[in-house]
């Protein structure tokens, strides 16, 4: 992979992760387009910029990200466990919603690494989660009413929502606002909350790829080849880069734009971009990654 496939690479990573038209899907037909050669570095770069993506998050967000809960109720106050419990609310909800993708996404790793080279999953995927943006707000929308609370039950709940976007095109932004709005969430309100849960999520994915790609095959718990990273750490660094840029743009334009439009302009694109890749598939034209 080159510095320039790199960084349009990481430019479409950044554009599409926060926004719910599949950032995997987006980098699959990029690479696609690039006729980059999809091998175990490629797949792990996809994942690996994402860390950039991740920052842009905590940097928008920094005041609600690290603000501890200090209400603290009475039955709670003199006990250390409760006391711990409520004063880092806001992480155990994260951490309910995270459960469910670190499960199936360890279990099914294999699998999901499989589905990264199909596009006609992609386009697929692309086309049915267009037309059920299209009908979000009708089913879901609710009023903006300030912060809302989110319970554990509700994030757990968004947390399996999220599993759905390990299929290649679906969108995790998607899957989460979705699974959000059908709980009583503003679009507003979940698409945050898409993002915040976006923090553990894509860091546990980046740790992981991370460490598969450095460890030696068949070796011991401490024996680690890092000539894959080394060879390829100005592509890393530059596309870390680049996503984090990007993605602070692309979140700060979505929340103005879908708390006032809506998700729909997002489904008509979903649907455009899947239908012309079927379309190109079935006439014969070579989209897969080679």
């Amino acid at each position: 992979m080159s510095i320039i496939e790199a960084i349009i690479i990481a430019i479409v990573e950044g554009l599409t992760e926060f926004l719910p038209v599949s950032s995997t899907g987006h980098m699959i037909i990029a690479q696609g387009l690039l006729g980059i050669e999809s091998n175990d570095f490629v797949k792990a770069f996809t994942v690996i910029i994402q860390f950039g993506a991740i920052l842009s998050v905590i940097v928008l967000y920094w005041n609600r990200f690290f603000r501890l809960n200090n209400n603290i109720p009475e039955s709670a106050q003199g006990s250390f466990f409760k006391t711990l419990f409520h004063k880092y609310e806001f992480y155990w909800k994260l951490l309910a919603g995270f459960i469910p993708a670190a499960i199936l996404g360890f279990l099914f790793n294999d699998v999901i690494d499989e589905l990264l080279e199909s596009v006609l999953v992609v386009a697929v995927m692309l086309v049915l989660g267009g037309i059920v943006m299209l009908f979000v707000d009708k089913w879901f929308n609710r009023p903006e009413t300030g912060e809302q609370n989110i319970t554990y039950k509700n994030a757990f709940i968004i947390g399996c929502y999220q599993c759905i976007a390990m299929i290649p095109g679906v969108s995790r932004s998607m899957a989460t606002i979705v699974g959000g709005m059908s709980r009583g969430l503003s679009r507003k309100n979940a698409a945050e909350f898409s993002f915040f849960l976006a923090v553990p999520t894509m860091a546990a994915a980046t740790a992981y790829k991370f460490y598969k790609l450095i460890k030696v095959p068949d070796g011991g718990l401490f024996d680690f080849d890092f000539t894959l990273v080394l060879d390829n750490m100005t592509a890393l660094i530059i596309g870390n880069v680049v996503a984090f840029i990007v993605a602070l743009l692309a979140i700060k334009f979505f929340i103005g734009f879908v708390t006032k439009y809506g998700f729909k302009l997002f489904g008509w694109y979903r649907i455009i971009v899947g239908g012309i890749l079927l379309v190109l598939l079935l006439t014969g034209h070579e989209l897969a990654i080679i």
